[in-house]
């Protein structure tokens, strides 16, 4: 049974159908890992644990730098330098109490795949780099480990949610397949507009928020903003019969 104090906080989440005393306590007993720390886990992380979500592992091995304050919105020019999951973990934990927050001050590799997917019911990709995830979506697929992935580069953004529990959903190599040449442009190279991480987080949030409450999650759909006209799109896709992650035919 959720408490007093937990009625009086989230009544507004409790009173909706969709959600509900019942769903309300699947957040306050969901364990959550976001990997990366930066645009999109700063906010992700904060609707999650305001939402009353149990337990977040926030995974990150970079430190925080001036150029970074302008879109992670939990960090100050006073956090420039520290580590990213440490600093958010801090901060989180303080406005958040309710929440456990456990900080991963590493870059998530296979090994810590290995240990965390077990643990948790859903995972967010807040990731900038393809390799990682390439790694998160097959350890997704390993683990069965449903994986909200968000991406956005200059005023374009991207969402698609991939859960291996449905034999039908297709996973991030059937979108962008490894054998082909990886998307060139990120932030780095062509930069970022701080509101268009905050509507994709915002999305993954929703997304994650869904899953865990019961709510029905759209797979095999990548969303897509234009930010410049202010337009979302929506594409269907298809699981990849000789996909090596997710395929019958895989060695995954």
């Amino acid at each position: 049974m959720l408490t007093t104090q937990e009625q009086l906080k989230y009544s507004r989440q409790i009173m909706m159908n969709k959600i509900g005393e019942s769903g309300q306590i699947a957040l306050r007993n969901a364990k959550v890992l976001i990997l990366g720390v930066g645009g999109l886990g700063n906010p992700a992380s904060l609707y999650l644990a305001a939402s009353g979500i149990g337990t977040l592992y926030i995974a990150d091995g970079d430190t925080i730098e001036s150029s970074n304050l302008p879109r992670q919105i939990l960090f100050s020019e006073s956090d420039v330098e520290a580590n990213k999951a440490e600093c958010a973990a801090e901060k989180l934990s303080e406005q958040f109490p309710e929440t456990t927050i456990e900080a991963i001050d590493d870059m998530l590799d296979e090994e810590l795949c290995d240990y965390y997917l077990p643990m948790v019911d859903v995972v967010l990709d807040c990731s900038d780099n393809i390799q990682t995830r390439y790694m998160i979506n097959q350890a997704c697929i390993q683990h069965k480990t449903p994986l909200i992935v968000g991406a956005a580069t200059g005023f374009d953004g991207q969402q698609l949610t991939i859960d291996p529990r449905d034999e039908d959903s297709a996973c991030y190599q059937c979108l962008f397949p490894a054998s082909e040449k990886a998307p060139a442009n990120n932030c780095q190279t062509i930069g970022i507009i701080g509101p268009i991480l905050a509507m994709i987080a915002g999305m993954q949030a929703l997304q994650t928020i869904k899953l865990l409450t019961g709510n029905k999650v759209q797979v095999n759909q990548l969303n897509m903003i234009d930010g410049l006209s202010n337009q979302w799109q929506q594409f269907s896709m298809k699981k990849q019969t000789n996909c090596p992650v997710c395929s019958a035919n895989s060695q995954v």
